[in-house]
């Protein structure tokens, strides 16, 4: 497949995938495996890449990976528009140099966390985000309230678009709900979607973006339903959507790594193993994620 065209303008539209590390078995990183991953996600029509996030294992990683994943990830996708780095830290000054060092490294936006230290208020939210986004990247939002404990509900998020802190937001709250009321309040903040099992509602809702997780394993048929989807064609969408539901709702999952991981290695790509303090999947866990997984090579959805 070539590779899809690209807004360099606004770069964190599009399918960008939260990427997996692989780790060789001894627990170090890979990174001519990352390399070629980036690159084969592209080819497969992917947008773009987001190191270091949630799914990449961002906190178990070095000061030295972290920085080398992000250099590797630029460096294989051939375009620094097609790399958001996940910027995440308990305090605003070290995500700020996250900032810092992904722009010097060539990146075209990055990926933000709320504090998530303590459960922040609104003031120190929007502190946290103006002092990350001195770093000149554009900033995307990540509303994930449910690990953060930090809610940026849609009043905040325009007061942060507002004061120019962010462009956009990667939401992970579940509540499509919100769609519609961060339009009404911030209509040119765009909306990503943040969590696989919700795509086609928020894809009809609006969103022009999705920050990807299980394309790591099944880029093409993710891309088909994600342009299906935001075209709203429901009768190439709806069908793709049931039949991949049974793997995008492990996103969702406190498992989500390690399963994504399994059905990359079922499928052929790097997946490998987990750091700690993640775990091996648990047998009946593991079971559906293969059974979900072998359903999808079945329909030749892989």
């Amino acid at each position: 497949m070539s590779i899809t065209p690209h807004d360099t303008t606004r770069p964190w539209r599009g399918i960008m995938v939260a990427t997996t590390i692989p780790l060789r078995p001894d627990l170090s990183v890979d990174y001519d495996a990352y390399a070629e991953h980036v690159r084969w996600l592209i080819d497969s029509g992917c947008d773009g890449v987001v190191p270091n996030g949630s799914l990449g294992e961002y906190q178990t990683l070095t000061a030295e990976e972290r920085a080398r994943v992000v250099e590797v990830a630029i460096e294989a996708a051939g375009d620094g528009s097609r790399v958001m780095p996940g910027v995440a830290a308990y305090g605003s000054a070290e995500s700020r140099r996250w900032a810092e060092q992904a722009a010097e490294a060539g990146a075209g936006s990055v990926l933000l966390l709320p504090p998530n230290a303590y459960r922040a208020d609104h003031a120190s939210v929007r502190a946290h985000y103006a002092e990350v986004a001195r770093a000149g990247l554009p900033v995307v939002a990540y509303n994930n309230p449910i690990d953060t404990k930090v809610d940026l509900v849609p009043a905040l998020l325009a007061q942060l678009h507002g004061e120019g802190s962010i462009v956009a937001v990667k939401e992970f709250s579940g509540d499509v709900r919100r769609a519609y009321e961060i339009a009404e309040l911030a209509p040119g903040l765009d909306l990503l979607i943040g969590a696989d099992d919700v795509l086609l509602e928020l894809a009809l809702a609006g969103a022009v973006g999705w920050i990807a997780g299980y394309p790591n394993a099944l880029p093409e048929a993710s891309a088909a339903l994600y342009h299906a989807a935001v075209r709203r064609d429901l009768d190439t969408a709806l069908p793709l959507y049931k039949s991949l539901h049974s793997l995008l709702r492990w996103d969702s999952k406190t498992e989500f790594v390690q399963a994504i991981k399994l059905s990359m290695d079922i499928v052929g790509r790097p997946g490998g193993p987990v750091r700690a303090p993640r775990r091996p999947l648990e047998p009946e866990i593991e079971a559906a994620v293969r059974a979900a997984t072998e359903k999808a090579l079945a329909e030749g959805l892989a």
